[in-house]
């Protein structure tokens, strides 16, 4: 649907679900509630009870979580992000949705594929680490040798369908390649709803949510808890097929911040089985021809 009200109601019901998501994580005990006597019909807290917390009316809060109600002040939208105990990333994420709710969206930002040949040096300056360029929505857009490798198998997708997400959720190998397969998938999502920002409604990020929702029961599992986790660095634990277990720390830095595209890297301590490990991946067997630094731009020491 076009523009105008339409558009503004699809908003509205994101926030609301945003709302209701938050709420019913959250249990009376952590609100500071006695939990009562009886079986809650209700999981977390109740409409009347946040609500009350928030210093709203319940048919206000509903009317918000129902998406019939666009226009919540910001001290509202502060109250409430208190009341639910939101991190940093998820009240902003709060505050966008609001503010995108009050106010008709503007027109989809086209995606911008296009990887400056200065970031491709970089990728290639960071080898032997693995590295890569992804869209906002994680899209693979180049990548030096061992990054590509860093995840066994994705070199034979088509190089449009490289999707970090994606092969997090749909690949065979995923769930064997990472460790803690549970926890790194859930912070992926989370990290996934940070990077769409104000943006819900972006034609590249609904296709490829809509794709993962109908795949994979696990990602809509995820993406329903309404976790919001802007990446910035952190460690991954692997169980590599090719060059063994190995732990490595990341960093995401932005490259684009007007289109979204990050630059992650990857690396160990000198010396340690978990380097040694990582310098394997260089050497490891050939890709597919085209699946490195930039196949995917243009179709448009510790253990673990």
């Amino acid at each position: 649907m076009a523009g105008g009200r339409g558009e503004t109601g699809r908003v509205g019901t994101e926030l609301g679900r945003f709302l209701r998501a938050r709420r019913e994580g959250l249990t009376p005990g952590q609100a500071g509630l006695p939990a009562g006597a009886g079986t809650r019909r209700t999981p977390g807290l109740r409409r009347e009870e946040l609500a009350t917390l928030a210093g709203v009316s319940v048919d206000y809060y509903t009317r918000l979580e129902r998406g019939r109600e666009s226009h919540p002040s910001p001290a509202v939208v502060e109250a409430l992000g208190r009341v639910l105990q939101l991190n940093p990333d998820a009240f902003q994420r709060l505050r966008e949705l609001a503010s995108l709710a009050a106010h008709r969206p503007g027109e989809p930002r086209p995606v911008q594929r296009t990887v400056r040949p200065t970031v491709r040096q970089l990728l290639e300056h960071l080898s032997p680490s693995p590295a890569y360029v992804v869209s906002r929505t994680n899209d693979i857009l180049a990548s030096n040798r061992p990054g590509l490798r860093l995840l066994p198998g994705i070199e034979e997708w088509p190089a449009e369908r490289r999707n970090v997400t994606r092969y997090m959720f749909l690949h065979p190998g995923s769930r064997e390649l990472y460790v803690d397969w549970e926890e790194t998938a859930e912070h992926g999502v989370a990290h996934l709803r940070a990077a769409a920002g104000a943006d819900p409604e972006q034609p590249d990020l609904a296709a490829l949510v809509d794709e993962l929702l109908r795949e994979s029961p696990d990602f809509a599992r995820f993406w329903g808890r309404y976790e919001v986790r802007a990446r910035g660095g952190g460690v991954k634990h692997y169980r590599h097929p090719e060059v063994g277990r190995m732990t490595l720390d990341y960093e995401v830095l932005a490259v684009s911040r007007s289109d979204g595209q990050r630059l992650v890297s990857y690396q160990a301590p000198r010396g340690t089985p978990d380097h040694d490990a990582m310098l394997l991946l260089g050497m490891s067997e050939p890709a597919e021809a085209g699946a490195e630094t930039g196949a995917a731009d243009d179709p448009g020491g510790r253990r673990g």
